[in-house]
């Protein structure tokens, strides 16, 4: 009889595997999937038609009409891959963010960090641009950075005073409308040819992008995104508990230091070069949690970035396409599809609590 039920136990045990790595794995194919159809809509949408065909002979070898060519090598695909890298990176630091407060609402735009990233990257903006008239990627990224850890220490100091995360994350707020504030005045008194540039980046878009944004991009975002699916097992330690990750062998300090320097460096490349776009860093990981039906950090981080790519590149087509020729910010679109997002997640929680 116990071999029979240990048959039967084991037997269980195996269908149940293959049916969670067939979901794990119908995910994936789906987002792999939506991701090449989005970004063959991106290139064939715009101002100016360009049949599938033709698109895959241009991308593929480059030869076909010139000013196709033009459109898709200068002006699309650059649009498409920061799309989707900071698309993916916006919604891997919100999943930090939520792994180090232990709260499915933590993310970049909510608890305020994105507009310290906007702040400061406003000052820099100014600064460089009457003295040197133009500033470099770099300048952006690490004054985007800086303005995340300024945050961040002002949301971690409050943390250590309210153990509350409502009362929290209503701190997280009010340091991002103190930010987007001293933004919005910087804005005013700036000159006429800052003011522009300023005003159009602060809103939030993906369009301007070139092959050097792409390269700078890359290099930060794929060097992040590694070492954030390294740090998967200690994650996975500390989703269990502080004491359990302990008994691990992780050393929880230098753990949630790597935490909020990886969500720091990922929600400032985003904002230097996109500004600030609100709700994926939430509504995302909650969305593939839901979907593979797990919080296992070696599935979920990879699917958190694939469907933040998704995510963003949907909202930018939209945000090209719905009043074309006049084109949303894509913070506009990212609020429609991710707040209805968050309010559903906060009644979940609060029946859970029931």
């Amino acid at each position: 009889m116990s071999q029979k039920g240990t048959g039967m136990t084991a037997g269980g045990y195996h269908a149940e595997n293959f049916r969670r790595r067939s979901r794990y794995t119908l995910v994936f194919v789906i987002l792999v999937f939506a991701f090449f159809l989005i970004c063959i809509l991106n290139i064939n949408t715009g101002n100016v038609h360009i049949p599938v065909s033709r698109i895959f002979k241009i991308v593929l070898t480059r030869v076909g009409d010139k000013d196709e060519i033009n459109i898709i090598w200068k002006i699309r695909l650059p649009r498409i891959l920061m799309g989707a890298m900071l698309g993916g990176a916006l919604a891997l630091s919100g999943f930090l963010l939520q792994t180090f407060f232990e709260n499915p609402i933590a993310g970049p735009f909510v608890l305020g960090i994105s507009s310290g990233a906007k702040m400061i990257v406003a000052i820099i903006m100014i600064f460089f641009l009457q003295r040197f008239g133009r500033v470099s990627s770099w300048a952006l990224i690490i004054a985007a950075f800086a303005g995340s850890l300024m945050a961040t220490g002002f949301i971690l100091a409050v943390s250590r005073q309210v153990k509350s995360m409502a009362a929290l994350l209503v701190a997280g707020i009010m340091i991002g409308y103190i930010c987007s504030a001293v933004t919005d005045f910087l804005i005013t008194f700036a000159q006429d040819s800052d003011i522009v540039n300023l005003h159009g980046w602060s809103q939030g878009s993906f369009s301007g992008m070139n092959w050097t944004n792409v390269a700078v991009s890359a290099v930060i975002v794929g060097v992040s995104f590694c070492l954030t699916f390294l740090l998967s097992k200690p994650i996975g330690a500390f989703q269990m508990g502080e004491a359990y990750a302990q008994s691990m062998g992780v050393n929880v300090k230098r753990f949630r230091i790597a935490l909020i320097l990886l969500s720091s460096i990922l929600s400032a490349t985003v904002t230097a070069f996109a500004g600030p776009i609100s709700f994926v860093g939430i509504a995302v990981p909650f969305l593939m949690k839901r979907s593979l039906g797990t919080a296992k950090p070696l599935v979920v981080i990879p699917a958190t970035f694939l469907g933040g790519a998704v995510f963003c590149m949907v909202c930018d087509l939209i945000a090209r396409m719905a009043f074309a020729p006049t084109e949303l910010k894509i913070s506009t679109v990212t609020s429609m599809f991710g707040a209805p997002i968050v309010i559903f997640m906060l009644i979940r929680r609060q029946q859970g609590r029931q």
